[in-house]
């Protein structure tokens, strides 16, 4: 079993468990449920830089990163760096995350808020919506394509964004629907943790223009995304490159500043 198919067959449980104990009632009389979602790929379709910067303690593949930092301050940070949006990681066993930091970097800015989770069910959708989140993230490496389309279409009607994430042309295929505003790429292999700029670029020519182009994981230099760029990639998620100083914000403030020179 490799560590997507670990964390999946665990996120199973925990939702289950998480459902029995919070009913879906209660995360729609929540008071964040009512809140005017911004939408993330309208962000990003008039943005020079494109930038989403991330929240992310630690990863299955790098281990610690910062467990230092308040979440709170590091959103205020990328929101005063002029990021697109904020990606904040929600998965606590392989990545000590919380639904906690949704709600933490909710009350601190105004940006557009990625849940970043292994979602498996609609119920997760409904969390996202009732702690804060304006963006969905669904993997297609973990979905068929029915979830696919239910979970997409389920999302738009809580107006909410969705982030389709792909690594191969396989499940790019299966991804192509109207129900996603845009569809990342994740050069990160997820099976052996390899990353390659290279799986951007060859699946961008697959990716129709109607959807907004996202690339994930691996990017952290200029001139990886000026690259990106020329391939018509419009948003880049990075989160070590920044999350692994002490101060995030600044680095990203920085890296923006040099994008835009």
């Amino acid at each position: 079993m490799n560590i997507l198919d670990k964390i999946t067959s665990d996120k199973y449980k925990e939702v289950a468990l998480r459902k029995q104990l919070i009913p879906t009632r209660q995360l729609e009389q929540s008071v964040l449920f009512q809140r005017a979602t911004v939408s993330l790929s309208n962000k990003l379709k008039n943005s020079n830089t494109g930038i989403i910067a991330e929240h992310k303690r630690r990863s299955p593949s790098k281990s610690i990163i910062n467990n230092n930092l308040d979440v709170f301050e590091v959103a205020k940070g990328y929101e005063n760096a002029g990021v697109c949006g904020m990606s904040v990681l929600t998965d606590g066993k392989y990545f000590g995350g919380s639904l906690d930091d949704l709600l933490h970097a909710r009350a601190s800015i105004n940006l557009p808020i990625l849940r970043k989770e292994f979602i498996i069910d609609e119920y997760q959708i409904l969390e996202a919506k009732a702690y804060g989140a304006d963006v969905i993230l669904l993997i297609a490496a973990i979905l068929n394509k029915n979830e696919l389309k239910s979970f997409s279409e389920f999302a738009k009607r809580l107006k909410l964004d969705v982030l389709l994430e792909v690594h191969n042309e396989e499940e790019l295929h299966k991804s192509l629907l109207s129900s996603v505003d845009m569809l990342g790429v994740n050069n990160r292999n997820l099976k052996t943790f390899d990353v390659s700029l290279d799986t951007s670029k060859a699946l961008s020519k697959l990716i129709p223009d109607d959807f907004v182009k996202v690339s994930e994981s691996g990017i952290s230099n200029i001139t990886a995304i000026k690259e990106l760029k020329d391939y018509g990639y419009q948003g880049f998620l990075i989160g070590e490159n920044f999350m692994k100083t002490d101060n995030p914000g600044e680095s990203a403030k920085i890296f923006i500043h040099n994008l835009d020179n």
